[in-house]
């Protein structure tokens, strides 16, 4: 009988034990933590996106709140993480980000590191096929912000949203 107790109680304990490493590596790039510390560049980052998208034809887009809270987001976990990435820790997932945000699906993100100015990370997507194609998908809401690590690095977050 006390062999299947200690059995048990070392499952429970691994049990435990991984459970615990699951939400302390979440809690340590930031995934839950408020949005503190990102600067919201929307108001700048519009007019340089709504000309890229007029001048083929497409609708402006608009500042969405949810957006912009997605882009903060994404922007200090990136920053505190050290790192330019769209998924950071065990079981991050673009689309739970998303809807704990309330940003209206379907959206998309756009991320970029090191550029000093909203100029210069807006120039950086309009450079590169795959955001651009974002930027110019059906969308109709904006957000973008701007994080900075530790070292002063810039990680910059955009949210397109419907």
């Amino acid at each position: 009988m006390s062999g299947r107790f200690l059995m048990s109680s070392r499952r429970d304990m691994l049990i435990l034990t991984g459970v615990g490493l699951l939400l302390a590596s979440c809690s340590t790039v930031g995934v839950l933590a408020p949005v503190e510390g990102a600067e919201d560049e929307t108001s700048d980052a519009l007019p340089l996106i709504n000309r890229v998208r007029t001048e083929r034809g497409l609708s402006r887009l608009g500042a969405q709140p949810a957006a912009r809270s997605a882009a903060q987001e994404q922007a200090v976990r990136m920053a505190k993480a050290e790192q330019m990435t769209h998924l950071i820790g065990l079981g991050d997932d673009f689309k739970s980000r998303m809807k704990r945000r309330n940003v209206p699906l379907p959206a998309a993100e756009n991320i970029a590191s090191g550029q000093g100015s909203v100029e210069e990370a807006v120039q950086a997507w309009v450079n590169s096929q795959r955001h651009l194609t974002n930027m110019l998908g059906n969308y109709n809401g904006l957000g973008v912000a701007v994080a900075r690590s530790a070292a002063s690095r810039p990680y910059w977050a955009m949210v397109l949203s419907a």
